[in-house]
């Protein structure tokens, strides 16, 4: 692709981990997510989906973009994880326990900074609520930079089917530069333990970091891909300084230009792909006989906020914690974030509800041609018509859908078009934000603040 198409898309867009993304939120209260609750009994795709946010790090990594906090006294750990336990049973008390749970995720923060028997627990109390799906996608984020051998062990004893090892790189000067601690196991001896369990592992990789470069990143990747996981991830670093203070640190160290940026990605890509790998979405590489591939080739693949996933485990998400996110089929709603308020309000018997979104039903239909778009790299307009169950016209309008700046994104070789395909060319893929954003009305006049693709 030339550099002056490369420089036109490579914009502010949304990440469309959501639709709308999160800074379209406003304020909700409790009782609109109870509201929210109950009609999601009876949703088109009712299982049901916990996620736990565990915001402590022993370490604030100077790139993080999440929402994650110093590691607190345990007094304050425990009280947190025992608000957890409240509030899901707050939250339990107002669905139905004859749907069944196909997901659980943990993220944060580091969610393996606290002690493992409080993980087990808490997996415990989910699973206790309503059955499971025949395998269940039960996930959860580890930092490697804190679990010894012993740790590792009594993780795989939990319940997990699946861990995503935050590893980022192997460079240690460039882990040194963001305050990352290096693994303290050998990351092939934690693929051995987690493997025992029978769970399957992602290796976690951020690119455009400081001291990256595309040789450097393509080293990492390559050592990575020797070791065989299940699935490896390529995030690309979110440079927003003003929303993120403590990335300002990274400006004075130095980042890759954006060239140099799209070439670690492409060639991390090659590499994959050479090795066997196959390209899910935007950033994951996994074996070919992995679900999401096989979601892929039937342009089934799905996501939410923790991630790639199949219809099959697609569900309604109810989020527990601070900052925590519930992505149901009629809206959002998202926890505040001081966890002392968090904790005193749960106590007290309510949630700690602050802002979500409530969808139209014209914002559902542009929120399924957007997850379909950005997660299959193309869509059907008659498929998704008859998986609604109203018209393309109809959908095309509430897409307010131009033809004409399609039309010149086909030109520029980001996509190729028929009467009824949208479909991303190799070379384009990395701007499907961008196409995705042309089908989005509140693009139109967003004065919000995102991220470039590159």
């Amino acid at each position: 692709m030339q550099p002056d198409i490369i420089q036109k898309y490579n914009r502010p867009v949304p990440r469309y981990t959501s639709y709308p993304p999160a800074n379209y939120f406003a304020p909700c209260s409790e009782a609109d997510y109870l509201t929210m609750c109950e009609l999601s009994d009876k949703a088109r795709q009712n299982n049901i989906s916990f996620y736990l946010h565990i915001p402590f790090c022993r370490h604030l990594c100077h790139y993080c973009g999440c929402n994650s906090y110093p590691m607190a006294k345990p007094e304050m750990v425990k009280a947190y994880v025992d608000a957890l336990h409240r509030e899901i049973d707050l939250v339990a008390s107002h669905i139905s326990n004859d749907r069944k749970i196909s997901q659980i995720h943990y993220g944060g923060g580091s969610p393996t900074s606290i002690p493992i028997s409080m993980i087990r627990e808490l997996n415990e109390h989910l699973l206790s609520i309503a059955p499971t799906i025949d395998r269940p996608e039960i996930a959860i984020e580890c930092h490697p930079g804190y679990l010894t051998a012993n740790d590792w062990h009594e993780l795989t004893e939990c319940g997990f089917t699946r861990y995503s090892l935050g590893i980022q790189d192997l460079k240690t000067d460039v882990l040194k530069t963001v305050n990352r601690r290096p693994s303290m196991v050998d990351i092939g001896e934690i693929l051995q333990i987690l493997r025992s369990s029978g769970a399957t592992v992602n290796f976690d990789f951020i690119y455009g970091l400081p001291l990256q470069s595309a040789d450097s990143f393509r080293q990492t990747i390559e050592q990575a891909a020797s070791l065989r996981p299940d699935r490896l991830v390529t995030f690309s670093y979110a440079h927003l300084p003003r929303l993120f203070p403590r990335q300002q640190i990274l400006d004075k160290a130095g980042l890759p230009s954006d060239s140099e940026k799209k070439l670690m990605y492409e060639m991390a890509s090659q590499v994959l792909v050479a090795a066997g790998y196959k390209p899910i979405g935007l950033d994951h590489f996994v074996l070919p006989e992995d679900e999401l591939a096989v979601a892929l080739d039937k342009g089934q693949l799905h996501r939410n906020f923790q991630g790639y996933c199949t219809r099959r485990t697609t569900a309604q998400v109810y989020a527990f914690g601070v900052t925590a996110i519930s992505q149901l089929d009629d809206g959002y709603a998202q926890n505040g974030r001081n966890i002392s308020e968090y904790i005193d309000t749960i106590n007290n018997g309510r949630l700690y509800i602050q802002r979500g979104y409530r969808l139209t039903e014209q914002e559902k239909m542009v929120r399924e041609v957007i997850e379909t778009l950005m997660c299959n790299y193309s869509l059907r307009w008659n498929d998704l018509a008859s998986r609604m169950g109203v018209s393309v016209e109809e959908i095309r309008n509430a897409c307010q859908y131009d033809e004409a700046i399609i039309d010149e994104m086909a030109t520029d070789g980001l996509l190729s078009l028929d009467a009824d395909q949208i479909m991303m060319n190799s070379d384009g893929r990395p701007f499907v934000r961008c196409v995705a954003a042309a089908l989005d009305p509140l693009m139109k006049n967003s004065d919000k603040q995102f991220s470039r693709p590159i």
